[in-house]
C-alpha cells in the first residue's frame, strides 16, 4: 500500500477504535473494540489475500483505493451520529446511540475478506473463489461471539436486504447510502477525467490509470480541483500528477 494511503489509514482506525470505546455498555464495547483490534473471521477458515488496512471499501462503485474501507467506516459512524442528533432534537426520537456506533463500526468490517489486487488494472477486485458476503460474514461471527440479539439484528439489517425492525439500523443504513453515494459521484468525475485522457493520450488506458490516480491523492483533492477550476483542470491535474505525456496533437 502507498505510503500515504498507510498512514491515512492508521490514522483514520486510530479514530475508530475512539469511536469504540465510547460505547456506554461495557460487555458491548469490549466485543466491538476486541474485533476492531483484531477484525478476524474465527468460526471458518479463510484467509484474507489483502490487510484490513490496504482494502477499498469496494473495488469500483465506491472508496475504491487503499485504505477505502477504513475511510468508508469512519464516515458512516459520522454520518449516523449526526442522524441521531437530528432525528432526537427535530422529532423527539429514542435511539439506541451504542447500537448504532456499534452498527456502523462492524458492517463492513470483514469487507476486506472478498477482494484481492487486480494485476489487470491496478485496482482492486472480487476473489472468485469467495462464498459468503461480508454482512452474512459479520452476522454468522457476531453470533458465534455471542454477541446481543439487537445488535446483530442492527448488522443483519443494514445493507437494506431485509426489513427494517429497529431505527437503529435504519439510521445505519442511512448513513451508509449517503457515505457511498457521495463518494461514488466523485469518483464518477474522476473516471470522466481519465476517460478524456484516454482520448488525448497515446497508450494510455482509462481505467489503469484511474486506479493510478486513485491512489495518489485524496477523493476530495480530486473534488476540490474540479468544483473551483473545472474538468479540465482536473484532467491537466490528474495527467501532471501521473507524469503522463504530451497530447496526440501536441
Amino acid at each position: 500500500m502507498e505510503g500515504v494511503f498507510e498512514e491515512r489509514a492508521r490514522r483514520v482506525y486510530g479514530r475508530l477504535l475512539e469511536k469504540a470505546k465510547s460505547i456506554s455498555d461495557l460487555g458491548l464495547r469490549k466485543l466491538v473494540v476486541e474485533m476492531l483490534r483484531n477484525p478476524v473471521v474465527t468460526f471458518t477458515r479463510v484467509e484474507p489475500r489483502i490487510s484490513f488496512f490496504e482494502s477499498p471499501a469496494a473495488p469500483k462503485k465506491h472508496h475504491a483505493y487503499p485504505g477505502g474501507l477504513l475511510d468508508h467506516t469512519l464516515g458512516v459512524v459520522e454520518i449516523a451520529e449526526k442522524l441521531m442528533e437530528v432525528y432526537r432534537d427535530t422529532y423527539g426520537a429514542e435511539v439506541d446511540k451504542d447500537i448504532v456506533v456499534a452498527a456502523a463500526l462492524l458492517h463492513d468490517l470483514f469487507k476486506y475478506y472478498q477482494y484481492e489486487r487486480d494485476p489487470l488494472t491496478g485496482g482492486y477486485r472480487p476473489r472468485s473463489d469467495w462464498y459468503f458476503s461480508h454482512d452474512f460474514l459479520m452476522v454468522a461471527e457476531l453470533s458465534v461471539r455471542g454477541a446481543p440479539d439487537r445488535l446483530i439484528r442492527a448488522v443483519a439489517e443494514t445493507h437494506g436486504t431485509t426489513p427494517f425492525t429497529m431505527i437503529e439500523s435504519q439510521i445505519v443504513h442511512q448513513a451508509d447510502s449517503t457515505d457511498s453515494d457521495m463518494v461514488s459521484k466523485l469518483q464518477d468525475i474522476v473516471w470522466r477525467a481519465c476517460l478524456d485522457l484516454e482520448l488525448e493520450l497515446e497508450n494510455v488506458k482509462a481505467i489503469k490509470i484511474f486506479h493510478e490516480a486513485m491512489k495518489r491523492a485524496p477523493i476530495f483533492e480530486y473534488a476540490r480541483v474540479y468544483y473551483t477550476e473545472g474538468r479540465d483542470a482536473l484532467r491537466e491535474y490528474i495527467k501532471q500528477l501521473l507524469g503522463l505525456g504530451t497530447s496526440n496533437g501536441g
